[in-house]
């Protein structure tokens, strides 16, 4: 059931998500808004505070109002995140990258890093998708069977597997020769995952990931999250030792954060 009830003119479909909130307990909603002619997702927090907050990330924004508002308050406060977010596009282009679908056809050409490849796409009467490269091109096989949506979903993490292939033992000599050069910490395994919730993380268990999304990024670039998450080894949280140990290494590191951040709409599949 819709807590809020119908919400027209905005269509908009709330999914409760309960949430622990890091100083209170928070309630969590999900909605989907139209803005800049691009679809929106929206996360809506319910938290002990006085004020309204607008918030716009690479991947969805989020509405921030006080514990019990009324649905016409939240349906207002929707209309003027379209009318902020319109903005931000218009001052901020890059801000619509991420929400702006890819679509991928025969004789497309992806571009990752220094490396060229062409797709060759053909939607089939098959249950399931299939990705293989074979000299410089990916050749798609999909199933007809899925929408519009998930299939652009899918291409994405077949062209991130078969790219990922493709670099894996160039990014798992790079991490070895950072590891030697630095830390000579033992490692568990290097993965390559499609990853948009970071650029890296390691584990407790010494296994390194790193997103293929990297991949796009310059080598230096991705030389520091390479070390970055070395570094995890030895400490695991981000202590002022550990930033300590980063900056011994690569004492430009935070250039190469803010590239990252100002970048992050770029490095895509």
């Amino acid at each position: 059931m819709n807590i809020f009830g119908l919400m027209a003119p905005i269509p908009l479909t709330f999914v409760p998500q309960p949430s622990l909130n890091t100083f209170a307990s928070a309630l969590k909603y999900k909605a989907t808004i139209q803005s800049g002619g691009l679809e929106i997702p929206v996360e809506i927090f319910l938290e002990r505070r006085r004020d309204t907050r607008f918030g716009l990330t690479g991947k969805r924004a989020t509405l921030r109002v006080p514990y019990g508002v009324q649905a016409d308050f939240i349906r207002g406060q929707l209309a003027k995140l379209e009318v902020w977010i319109g903005q931000v596009f218009v001052e901020k282009p890059a801000m619509r990258k991420p929400f702006e679908h890819k679509t991928y056809q025969t004789g497309d050409q992806l571009t990752v890093g220094q490396r060229r490849y062409w797709l060759d796409v053909n939607i089939e009467t098959r249950a399931t998708h299939t990705a293989r490269l074979i000299g410089d091109t990916i050749y798609l096989q999909l199933s007809g069977h899925s929408s519009p949506v998930h299939l652009q979903k899918s291409i994405k993490t077949l062209l991130s597997r078969v790219v990922a292939g493709d670099f894996y033992p160039e990014i798992h000599r790079r991490v070895l020769d950072w590891n030697d050069r630095t830390f000579r910490q033992h490692i568990k395994s290097v993965n390559l995952k499609y990853n948009h919730s970071n650029w890296g993380s390691c584990s407790s268990h010494n296994n390194v990931n790193l997103s293929t999304r990297l991949l796009f990024a310059p080598d230096p670039v991705q030389d520091y999250v390479m070390l970055h998450e070395l570094a995890h080894l030895v400490e695991l949280n981000h202590s002022d030792r550990f930033w300590s140990l980063v900056s011994y290494y690569m004492p430009d590191y935070q250039d190469k954060e803010k590239w990252l951040k100002h970048n992050r709409s770029l490095c895509d599949f």
